[in-house]
């Protein structure tokens, strides 16, 4: 009884926990000089292990439960542009930090939007971009997120090539009605080839993110969207709550609080998600997220080298955390920077962090 009065008490919408102070009591912006300034002290720590995560904000549509930062196009030929500007954005970086060549590099990530978004061809671009001036650590790790409905198998063989070994899926859901109604409509068949392909070409985690709490989700269909996930057993789930705001996401009003299961519901979906996971052999290992025993996540979980960053969860801590492109966000320790969230996608150059 004192736990459900608790989870009633708690049951109000919270902001992301990845960082401290969230994101809403950031009070205190950083000039540029603190900020390099910060970098610069975090490079120099005997520990430091530097990462990267890059956001591509483009996205071909717009799926109704999305809290990210995105411009929803089909224009692709703004790729290039925004290309050249984050590889301008890198080179600024590593003027103001005085490292020019040979960056040392542990942890690359690209995030969206839709990374997939960008053709083979330019994703090659890019990152090569990047890891042209980069000293790569032996232990680094490279991973991506895609969009089952644009990646294809020439997209998972460039990544390949440049040393990706991580890649997250987006799924949410394999519901039909619930897919149609978020805008998310993908099929198992899309995803086992994207899972099997990479699976071939040596990535060594896959990982789904799903979604409870979405409109017109019901026991039954979580039961019809984990018993897949068993079907195509990937190596990490990330099990997320939907966040209702359609004050700030006004695509969210496609659907209405009547349609959602809420409260006790939501909670039952919760707990209905996490028991089919645990019996299928997953083990939870922080907020939301879930591995298979033989997954890096689980073994740092048990030796306690687990760590959350801006990128998720990693299996050691690397620090300082360079985010570059639209209103990626930077992570020293002892301070945090964000990008401007807002372009003005009619000029050509947006090379300036904030």
């Amino acid at each position: 009884k004192n736990f459900s009065s608790l989870l009633r008490k708690y049951d109000v919408p919270g902001p992301r926990y990845t960082s401290y102070p969230t994101v809403p009591y950031w009070e205190i912006t950083p000039t540029e000089i603190q900020w390099i300034d910060q970098l610069q002290a975090a490079l120099g720590e005997i520990q430091s292990e530097p990462a990267l995560y890059i956001h591509i904000p483009f996205c071909e549509s717009l799926c109704t439960y999305c809290g990210c930062n995105t411009r929803i196009t089909r224009n692709h030929a703004l790729s290039a542009p925004y290309i050249e500007s984050v590889l301008a954005e890198w080179a600024l970086y590593r003027k103001r930090l005085g490292i020019l060549h040979s960056f040392p590099l542990s942890e690359l990530h690209l995030g969206g939007g839709t990374p997939t978004f960008l053709t083979p061809d330019e994703l090659r671009t890019l990152i090569e971009g990047i890891l042209c001036h980069t000293r790569i650590s032996p232990n680094a790790e490279f991973s991506i997120e895609a969009d089952p409905r644009v990646t294809t198998p020439a997209h998972l063989e460039c990544l390949a090539q440049l040393g990706f070994r991580r890649i997250s899926l987006g799924i949410q859901d394999f519901d039909p009605h619930v897919q149609k109604v978020v805008h998310r409509e993908q099929t198992e068949t899309q995803v086992q080839a994207i899972t099997e392909r990479a699976r071939e070409l040596g990535f060594t985690s896959v990982n789904y993110d799903l979604i409870y709490g979405l409109p017109f989700q019901t026991c039954a269909s979580i039961e019809g969207t984990l018993a897949t996930v068993e079907r195509l057993h990937p190596d990490r789930i990330a099990f997320y709550s939907y966040a209702h705001v359609p004050w700030i996401k006004p695509s969210q009003r496609r659907f209405t609080e009547s349609d959602l299961p809420l409260s006790e519901r939501k909670r039952e979906l919760y707990e209905l998600g996490r028991q089919s996971l645990e019996a299928q052999g997953y083990r939870e290992i922080g907020m939301d997220h879930f591995a298979l025993e033989t997954d890096s996540l689980w073994s740092a979980f048990v030796s306690s080298s687990l760590h959350r960053n801006f990128m998720g969860y990693i299996s050691r801590q690397v620090s300082p955390l360079i985010g570059l492109g639209v209103s990626a966000i930077g992570d020293c320790w002892t301070a945090f920077a964000q990008n401007e969230k807002q372009v003005d996608w009619n000029k050509s150059q947006q090379h300036n962090p904030h």
